[in-house]
């Protein structure tokens, strides 16, 4: 099982990088993708740490760490300049914080997100069908999530993921030791909504 969102206190998280790992290992996670909150302020640090910490992760016998970023609450026009920054980085998942019917977040983030070529992009809200079917041409993966308000929108973005064709990342977005849920619950949610089949590892799935 993987969870490929999740914050540390580089960002809005509470528990160090370590601590984020040691805790999803213990849960019987096999792969975290560690994906603190950036913009233009703060990316070069959060980039650089996290970058510093995964090359120094034990990569035998435990759980593998991924880098990763969520661009978040930024102007549409910066996606493609950040992310092309963080992948020349070296960061293997990044993620666009979507338009979430629990945040404030600018129209047309969605679209510029998948435009700009983010692997996920998180908590999508009541994405359009036009938006959906440009991250199946782009290749980028719609959000199911376990984190309440975000998940307000799931079925939304299962339902129309779905009959269009879409893949689907299904994620915690933890920031609290308390948000991360054992494998089997994670799993549940995604049965539940019948996405399972259509899951795939953003790494792989491009």
């Amino acid at each position: 099982m993987v969870n490929l969102h999740s914050h540390s206190l580089l960002s809005d998280g509470c528990l160090l990088p370590s601590e984020l790992a040691i805790r999803h290992q213990a849960k019987g996670y096999k792969l975290l993708a560690i994906t603190d909150h950036v913009d233009t302020s703060n990316i070069d640090f959060v980039v650089g740490s996290i970058l510093k910490f995964s090359n120094k992760w034990p990569h035998s016998g435990g759980i593998t760490v991924l880098p990763g970023v969520e661009l978040t609450h930024i102007p549409p026009s910066q996606f493609k300049p950040l992310v092309k920054y963080a992948r020349k980085a070296g960061i293997k998942v990044i993620i666009g914080h979507g338009e979430t019917p629990n945040e404030p977040v600018v129209k047309g983030t969605n679209r510029a997100a998948i435009e700009a070529g983010v692997d996920i992009l998180a908590h999508p809200g009541l994405i359009t069908d036009e938006d959906i079917l440009l991250a199946i041409k782009r290749g980028v993966l719609l959000e199911i999530t376990s984190r309440r308000g975000h998940n307000q929108a799931n079925p939304h973005v299962a339902e129309r993921g779905l009959a269009l064709g879409a893949k689907f990342a299904l994620n915690m977005d933890c920031h609290h030791p308390d948000d991360i849920l054992a494998p089997e619950e994670l799993n549940q949610i995604g049965l539940n909504l019948k996405i399972v089949d259509a899951l795939a590892n953003p790494i792989q799935h491009k």
